[in-house]
């Protein structure tokens, strides 16, 4: 049931290697390219919104206006096919104009633009070492000052060009000469800067069904056009722009200057434009997450492959005399906004933007310089976000982000962010030492209430406050917090032991007043058994160190791990031991707790939700892996997990009657099949003979013969290969524990009363898959339908509390990389299924 790696046409790769099958595509051969509707009418949105921005960018660095258009046609025609995030548009981004800039008058535009390729290269090589989510460590509180400061400095130089003068290099020369230029204002440029603001503010707020229609509109493109109209109708001389011929455009150059210097600029650029473009495709997938209309999925963003498309990009931008390209916020949100379903619409606005700079130089060129200023002024005042303000301010980092703010303002963006880490830290560090520790007396009870982090600085104090509490009360410690360090339990456990020694009693909660398991006396008097069990920690041998009377009957020091010496096990407990260990625990720490559940239950009798078909295997410990509970599950366990085809089982109707009894008395409404890696069964599927009267039919082949549709389907060619979270299963028995499932989802469908409730809509299949040695469960996409699968297994990704999702991979995204390096892996998967 492996799914063959679709194979992409290409005029640079005719080789004889057989072609695959995609797995999606209709038979017949590959699907033909197709425009969705929604992605031709975003991406217009997006054109209409980048056109006038990155002129105004380009205008705000100070680099030639030409290379703004540069950079917004290969952010989106390059990163947009080979970027990781499908809806996030790149391009020039405000939050790099500060640093374009100062590189632009410190080196010159061609080494600025060698500068962009270096940078783009450096970001591939990032790629390749796999550290994209890294850059999501650092803190937003840092991110959000890096942003303010850029937009503060942004929005001193541009007020300059507004008021009819010309920024300086800094923002601190911009504030110092903001005086002298406020007493020589140009008329002319200031009337047109304040018609662009008002109508960019305003445009937004047009209330009425005839607002509703005109906002459809990008408000900058009816400021700018609003504004250019006025000067042209007004005859206003103002200066405007000057897009001059391509054929003078400037191109790079060998990188002249001093070697620090230009390595920092590299250094600068591809932070900056990582970290950008990293958040910016993150907050992409929550947009695409919270939209209603899910009839088309999205993949979500693979943040490895986006820092390579972003370091392409930026090479191609350099290389053709364009500026920095990044993932922009503002862009992505019109992009996703406005529809778009595929990277189809971030490339065809990189195409838009190609024809209106070959087309459209006439009119541009009457656009007012004053216009794009204003524009990006606005931009640099929204920036500092008010409510990225309160966000920092709810979390205790105004801080951090105050420093890194100031810092990036006064010295410099990659000297600000130094700032604002080395404040974070030392916020961080201070919050881990501060603990505050307070007693008082309730209904003849101590109470010691522990806010903080418990670690060994604490432990002073700890250890004064508890020893200070009477000996023989019955205490309440309550531990706000959400980390304590091995020296803190070493403290707490050793003093509650002695409490509870001398007569009293010690309850552990939690801020909510849940009660957390503590070291039992009894435990604790035992060195073998000073470990607490817990629920879902390692239970090999975990019987928590008791021992049978007989004295120990192995060594705690013994290893038991691979490479452990050849020696005779000296002998260990007995299996009747173990289990009457292990039920005793049962009665003494767990009955408790479930015993009114269970009492309920009884009364009430079972009415679990779904039925569980799963293998007979014991590393499958289906309520650990389901989080479930006693009445939530009614579980069926079989050598295989298999579901004979109705009148099949000859002799035992075990599973038939289990399918039935669900499905019609206990009226469960979903059915779960579960395989699980490395299953016994499909091994000795893949290595069994053809029926063969010489070999004797024992019980556990006559069962298996059950499976052997599941190895026919994958040997098939008519059916499509499985893949799981978007590639190859590792080997032959992968490949058949994924067909299995889907085979068996099948062969459930064969059921009458299961067939029945299908039609109604009141039951639902799906298919699960355990990785055991990753302990990571798989979803079978696609099993809400009636009568078909998509055979892709999709990784189940924690996300919130009481939630999940799973991880959409779209197989037709994979790379031509990944397609050379599966083909061969599928032969070989397949000649090792034929062999055995």
């Amino acid at each position: 049931m492996t799914l063959c790696t679709p194979a992409r046409k290409s005029n640079h790769h005719k080789t004889t290697r057989p072609r695959v099958q995609r797995p999606h595509s209709p038979p017949g051969g590959p699907r033909r390219f197709r425009i969705a509707g929604a992605d031709l009418s975003a991406s217009i949105a997006v054109f209409l919104i980048a056109l006038p921005l990155s002129l105004g960018i380009a205008l705000a660095t100070g680099a030639p206006l030409q290379s703004g258009l540069v950079a917004a046609a290969v952010g989106g025609i390059v990163a947009g096919r080979f970027g990781g995030s499908p809806l996030q548009v790149s391009g020039p981004a405000a939050g790099l104009t500060v640093v374009t800039a100062e590189l632009i008058q410190r080196y010159g535009w061609r080494t600025t633009c060698a500068i962009t390729v270096l940078a783009g290269l450096a970001q591939l090589g990032l790629s390749v070492l796999r550290v994209a989510r890294s850059a999501l460590a650092v803190s937003p509180a840092i991110v959000h000052g890096m942003l303010a400061g850029i937009g503060v400095t942004i929005a001193l130089a541009q007020l300059h060009i507004v008021l009819g003068g010309t920024p300086q290099s800094s923002a601190v020369d911009n504030v110092l000469g903001l005086p002298a230029q406020l007493a020589d204002i140009h008329p002319s440029a200031l009337a047109i800067s304040a018609l662009t603001v008002t109508v960019l503010l305003s445009w937004p707020k047009l209330p009425g069904r005839a607002g509703r229609l005109v906002r459809r509109v990008p408000a900058a493109l009816v400021a700018v056009a609003g504004a250019t109209a006025a000067a042209v109708v007004a005859g206003l001389s103002v200066p405007r722009v000057d897009l001059p011929s391509w054929s003078s455009h400037a191109l790079p150059g060998l990188p002249e200057g001093p070697v620090l210097g230009i390595a920092a600029g590299v250094l600068t650029i591809t932070l900056v434009t990582s970290v950008q473009s990293l958040l910016s495709a993150v907050a992409v997938d929550k947009l695409v997450a919270a939209r209603a209309d899910r009839s088309r999925s999205v993949p979500r963003s693979h943040l490895d492959r986006e820092l390579a498309g972003q370091g392409a990009a930026n090479m191609v931008s350099g290389a053709l005399g364009g500026l920095p390209v990044a993932g922009v916020a503002v862009r992505s949100v019109a992009n996703v906004s406005a529809g778009a379903v595929s990277r189809t619409s971030t490339m065809l606005h990189g195409l838009w933007i190609v024809l209106a700079a070959l087309l459209l130089v006439p009119a541009l060129d009457l656009i007012p310089l004053a216009a794009l200023a204003a524009l990006v002024m606005v931009v640099g005042i929204q920036m500092v976000s008010i409510t990225h303000i309160r966000t920092v301010t709810r979390h205790r980092e105004v801080v951090v982000y105050a420093v890194t703010t100031a810092g990036v303002v006064l010295v410099g963006i990659l000297e600000g962010v130094a700032l604002g880490i080395a404040v974070a830290i030392a916020v961080s560090l201070h919050r881990l030492a501060r603990t505050r520790i307070s007693r008082e007396e309730r209904d003849g009870n101590q109470l010691l209430h522990v806010r903080g982090q418990l670690t060994f600085l604490a432990v002073p104090r700890l250890s004064r406050a508890l020893h200070q509490l009477p000996q023989g009360s019955h205490v309440v410690v309550e531990l706000d917090g959400s980390f304590m360090d091995h020296a803190a339990y070493e403290t707490l456990s050793e003093w509650t032991t002695g409490h509870i020694a001398h007569g009293g009693t010690v309850e552990t909660t939690g801020p909510s007043g849940a009660r957390i398991a503590e070291p039992s006396p009894a435990a604790a008097s035992d060195s073998a058994a000073a470990t607490c069990c817990r629920p879902w920690t390692p239970w090999h041998n975990h019987q928590c160190g008791e021992l049978p009377a007989g004295g120990p009957a192995a060594s705690p020091e013994r290893s038991e791990g691979p490479d452990a010496p050849d020696e005779p096990a000296e002998p260990r407990r007995t299996s009747g031991l173990h289990l009457a260990s292990g039920i005793g625990k049962f009665q003494r720490n767990t009955a408790p707790l479930v015993r009114d559940e269970l009492a309920r239950l009884a009364r009430e009798g079972q009415r679990p939700s779904q039925l569980f078909l799963t293998c007979a295997d014991s590393r499958l410990v289906t309520s650990m892996i389901t989080s479930s509970g006693p009445g939530d599950l009614f579980t069926v366990r079989n050598v295989g997990n298999l579901v004979p085809l109705p009148g099949e089982e000859s002799g035992d109707d075990s599973v038939a009657a289990a399918i039935e009894y669900a499905v019609d008395v206990l009226q469960v409404e979903s059915i779960t099949v579960c395989g699980h890696s490395g299953c016994g069964a499909m091994q000795a599927l893949l290595g069994s003979a053809p029926d063969d009267p010489a070999v004797p039919q024992t019980p556990l082949r006559r069962w298996l013969r059950h499976g052997r549709p599941s190895l026919e389907r994958m040997e098939s060619r008519r059916h499509a290969w499985a893949r799981i979270s978007g590639r190859l299963p590792a080997d032959a028995v992968e490949q058949l524990c994924l067909t299995n499932v889907v085979q068996q989802l099948e062969h459930l469908r064969a059921y009458e009363s299961v067939a029945r409730r299908l039609a109604e809509g009141s039951l639902t299949l799906h298919g699960v898959y355990f990785h055991v040695g990753e302990a990571q469960a798989y979803l079978l996409s696609g099993t809400d339908e009636v009568h078909s699968y998509d055979d892709v297994f999709t990784q189940v990704m924690p996300t919130a509390p009481g939630k999940t999702e799973a991880r959409e991979v779209e197989a037709g995204e994979t790379e031509a990389r990944e397609t050379r390096e599966a083909a061969p892996r599928e032969a070989g998967v397949r000649e090792t299924a034929r062999a055995s």
